[in-house]
Parts: structure tokens; sequence; C-alpha cells
């Protein structure tokens, strides 16, 4: 195959659950829920075909071995050490002038003022190997930092705790790529996730969602403890709501990225009604049945309307 033929970016549309080789996780769910026409706000991939030839065309990939090579994992000096060396090396580097304009290209076609930059590693979401917590995720991004956003993501295959990751699962020696999602920002009121499945208790007919004020990051990096709602899914009857006091919310700024907003009453009140829970776990019973595995969802809600932002596999049911 010449190098003029590799595809270097694709839109979800085009895009499904086999191609987590080429999308990663995340790429690939998005791409499959799409096609399913589950509610997903548009976006596009740069696939891992875009990373492995930058890795190859800079010609950093022996300099990268070599500074994995000398880790020891037990000792967090040296693996901070080695992910400050390669992430400088890798955000140091041009990106080849065909994929800046490509980016840019689909960035203008989405028609988006702002998009969430997110990492998608390719083995990511496997039972035995969830990236899904060791990558970075660049909110209301613009078009005049999006390049270097896809840069800091590549990066982020190298934060201190990905490459700990890589020792603990016995990956270091195996060529992991990472694609990177670029997907139309929600500015979401209300956000959160699900689970088809009550992680806790397992009660397969149970499912439990998580709200929150603001964006979801608050509540899946766990600075905010969020409502939650416990729905029976054979019959949608709401079993339990509990309501958490939220004294901040992370918001989109006006220029872009983000800040925090503090809350008055309003962070008191049950952040979704009973209808829109039920709607939402409507959707969540949905998106279970069409991959037919217990999934966990990201989802967000913009002026009513609600938002499927990601899905996976729940990993930690017995």
């Amino acid at each position: 195959m010449t190098e003029a033929k590799i595809e270097l970016l694709r839109s979800f549309e085009n895009l499904n659950k086999d191609n987590v080789d080429i999308a990663g996780g995340k790429g690939a769910s998005l791409g499959e829920m799409t096609q399913a026409k589950i509610p997903v706000p548009p976006g596009f991939v740069v696939l891992s075909s875009a990373f492995d030839r930058f890795i190859s065309e800079t010609g950093i990939l022996a300099d990268i071995e070599s500074i994995l090579n000398g880790v020891n994992h037990k000792d967090v000096a040296s693996v901070d050490h080695a992910s400050e060396k390669i992430q400088a090396i890798i955000i140091g580097q041009d990106m080849p002038s065909d994929l800046n304009v490509g980016i840019l290209d689909f960035f203008d076609k989405l028609g988006a003022k702002f998009v969430a930059v997110r990492s998608s590693a390719t083995s990511e979401d496997s039972a035995d190997a969830a990236w899904a917590g060791q990558l970075d995720t660049y909110l209301n991004t613009t078009r005049a930092n999006v390049l270097e956003q896809v840069k800091h993501c590549w990066a982020s295959l190298f934060t201190p705790r990905a490459i700990f990751y890589r020792f603990e699962k016995g990956l270091h020696g195996e060529h992991i790529s990472v694609a990177v999602v670029i997907q139309e920002m929600v500015q979401s009121e209300v956000s959160g996730v699900a689970f088809s499945v009550h992680p806790v208790t397992q009660d397969h007919n149970q499912l439990i969602i998580e709200a929150g004020l603001g964006l979801g990051e608050a509540i899946v990096s766990g600075q905010i403890t969020p409502d939650s709602y416990i729905v029976q899914k054979d019959d949608l009857t709401l079993l339990d709501i509990s309501i958490s006091e939220q004294s901040r919310a992370i918001v989109s700024k006006p220029e872009g990225g983000n800040e925090w907003k503090e809350l008055g009453s309003e962070g008191e009140e049950q952040k979704l009604s009973g209808k829109e829970i039920i709607e939402l776990a409507k959707l969540v019973i949905h998106i279970e049945q069409h991959y037919a595995f217990p999934c966990d969802i990201e989802w967000a809600m913009h002026k009513g309307v609600l938002y499927i932002t990601q899905s996976r596999p729940i990993t930690t049911l017995g």
C-alpha cells in the first residue's frame, strides 16, 4: 500500500464496533451508536494510522523505545521522568502537513465552535486492558488549538499512569497505537454516567443513573458526588432517588476551555425530573440491547435533549 492511500481520518458515520483496531474503543463505539441511530453528537476520528505515521515520519520511535526500556516501573521517579521525556518529544514534533489540513477540513465540515478531543487507544475497553481512565480528554477545544490537543492526546499514551499500566499488564513490549476522537461539544446543563446493570448489587433487572449539573468531567473524574437514580428495567419503575448537594460545577468558558462555577440553591435540587430519568433509562436499555452486554454509558443533556457521548462494556461484573 502506498503512503498516499493510507486512510488517516474517518467520520463516525463510517465506523462501527469492528473498527477498534483503527479507531480505538471510543471511536468504534461512537461510530457503532451513530449507525444505530442512537443520539450521538457528530464527530470524526483521527485514526491510529495517523499516529503511526507521525511516529514513523518524525523518526522518534527508537527514542521512545529506548526511554521505555530504561524504566523501572516500581520506581515512581523513573516512570515520571520517562513520561516527561517521551511526552516532550511527541509534543515537540511537527505533524505531517497533509494531516494538519485534513483535520482542519473535517473540523470545518463539523461546523462546531467547540469540540471534545479524546484519546482512544486501540487496545481500549477490552476486559483485560481498560485504558479508559488512563488517557487524556480536552473539552471545549477550538479550531485554533485542535491540532495541538491531538498531539497532547497522542502524548497521553505515555502519561505516568499509562506507562505504569503498560508494565502492570505486560504490554510494554507491544506496539500500542492511539486514535483521537474529535466530537461536537455538548454544552450540558446536566450530565453523568449510567450503568445498564447495577454495578454494586449486580442485579441485571436494575440500572443506575448518576447525574450532576454542568459538564460530565466532574463526575467521571470523581470531583463531585452526583445524584443517583435506580430504575427497574422490566417495568421502568423508579426504585430509588438519592439527591446529592452539589456546590460547584464544571462549565465551559466563552473563549474555550473550562472553569469551575459555584452553584447556589440549584445544586441542592434533584438534577433530572422523573420523566427525564425514565427517558434516559429507555435509552440505556436500548443501548444494552443493541450491544447485547451490560454497558457503562456517559450522557449529556442540553436544552432538554439527551445525547450519548460514550458507551463501553462494564468490566467489573462478576
